[in-house]
């Protein structure tokens, strides 16, 4: 097999992923918790209105909170890992959701609800965050390769998972919403004994980003820890990330919506988006990885990413004066693009994330990076729905021009990060960010 794995399928990659028997389990843990969150996604706001007799307004305010609540799990779950190490914490992370969301069963009234919903969102989003340190320090350099497995791995646990809860909703009753949530409560169960069976990785041989040796414990410990809330360059880019996640709201909220109020598609091609964005990630992932394996190329990526979201917004906006078969035609190709850019987005963000934070202070870093896409889900919606889709053909294509120009902007500043972070060049070699592109 290849070392970096461009060239390896993608059952050959599932045997012999990085980090060997520990990646393997992790990526075991990934598939068994979002088939539970897969459950409870498709049945939670049924539950609510069914089981807790809540009205779509207050259903809303609780999705709403819990997506603002989530904004902090990720950099206190950072801040706990860099004391107490990413696994316990990932544990307790796992242990955090299933309590909260067991208490659900219990709630009879909206407030002591809103309080076991959000806990249970700020758990989920410090246990993204605790993941992507998982593949960072046991991945290595293969973590490109790494995170297209786990991507995969969980696309296809949330597919499972919506099909369990098929059978749960076709069934109607209130037993069988409870029954639904307790499956997502065993998941994290489940995702925690695994979790507790993986070793954790040794401190002193984490892989320094960009290079292919361990950094040595004593660096580590020498000086005080850098802090990401005090590095102006990291915050830029994790404020530019906020705006390079849109396409997670544009496939779940923008385009169903749009199809439905402003074009002449059929209703019926809504669950298309899903289904088709489901079998590219799974089909494309690995191969899109394989080409973002460096910090270079990935900074190099960034720009594409805006050019799809661009050719999304375009192919939204000539949908609407467009006949039925122009509409569904221009719609669909606006999810492949989407989908592209979620692709891209993924290994890029990775990439750039671990790269662009200093080692010793990796699992502070890391969460606060994970903001962006907590930050993303809490106001993505607002802002579709708000802005973009009422502005109509011209609010696309003002979201389009906007993500592209946030992609270039993040694309200078990262590269001049990556050349400041670079070993100083030898006595008349080109610098700069354009002498780290051309690398």
């Amino acid at each position: 097999m290849r070392e970096d794995g461009h060239r390896t399928g993608l059952l050959a990659q599932v045997r012999r992923p990085p980090g060997g028997r520990a990646g393997r389990t992790m990526l075991v843990s990934l598939f068994t918790d979002r088939t539970g969150s897969g459950v409870w996604a498709a049945a939670c706001v049924l539950y609510f209105t069914e089981v807790g007799h809540l009205t779509a307004g207050r259903v809303g305010l609780l999705l709403g909170a819990a997506s603002v609540a989530g904004i902090a799990g990720s950099p206190i779950a950072g801040r706990l890992a860099a004391s107490f190490g990413g696994r316990p914490v990932l544990m307790g992370c796992h242990l955090l959701r299933a309590l909260a969301l067991a208490a659900v069963l219990f709630c009879h009234s909206f407030a002591p609800l809103l309080l076991a919903v959000a806990v249970n969102a700020l758990g989920d989003r410090a246990a993204r965050a605790m993941e992507m340190l998982f593949a960072t320090e046991v991945a290595g350099e293969r973590r490109s390769v790494y995170r297209a497995l786990s991507r995969t791995a969980m696309n296809a646990g949330y597919a499972a998972g919506a099909g369990l809860a098929a059978i749960g909703l076709a069934v109607g009753t209130p037993t069988a919403y409870r029954a639904l949530l307790l499956a997502d409560v065993a998941s994290y169960l489940v995702a925690t004994a695994l979790v507790a069976a993986i070793r954790e990785p040794r401190r002193d041989a984490r892989v320094v980003a960009g290079s292919d040796r361990p950094g040595p414990a004593a660096a580590a410990a020498d000086g005080p820890r850098p802090s990401p809330w005090r590095d102006g360059g990291y915050l830029r880019f994790v404020a530019l990330d906020c705006a390079l996640t849109i396409d997670d709201a544009i496939l779940n909220v923008g385009l169903p919506l749009w199809l439905i109020h402003a074009t002449g598609a059929p209703h019926a091609l809504v669950p298309a988006f899903l289904a088709l964005n489901t079998v590219l990630v799974v089909v494309s992932q690995l191969r899109v990885s394989a080409l973002v394996r460096t910090p270079r190329q990935a900074v190099r990526a960034v720009p594409l990413y805006g050019f799809a979201v661009l050719g999304t917004c375009a192919a939204a906006a000539l949908a609407a004066p467009s006949g039925p078969v122009a509409a569904s035609l221009l719609l669909l190709l606006a999810a492949v693009l989407v989908t592209f850019a979620e692709l891209l987005r993924s290994v890029v963000s990775w990439e750039l994330s671990v790269a662009l934070a200093p080692e010793r202070a990796r699992a502070e870093y890391l969460g606060v990076a994970g903001m962006a896409q907590s930050t993303e889900k809490a106001a993505g919606p607002l802002l579709l729905t708000g802005a973009v889709l009422a502005a109509g053909p011209a609010g696309w294509l003002a979201l389009g021009a906007a993500t592209a120009a946030a992609a270039y902007a993040q694309r200078r500043s990262a590269a001049a990060r990556l050349a400041a972070q670079a070993p100083a060049p030898a006595p008349g070699a080109a610098t700069g960010p354009a002498a780290v592109l051309s690398r």
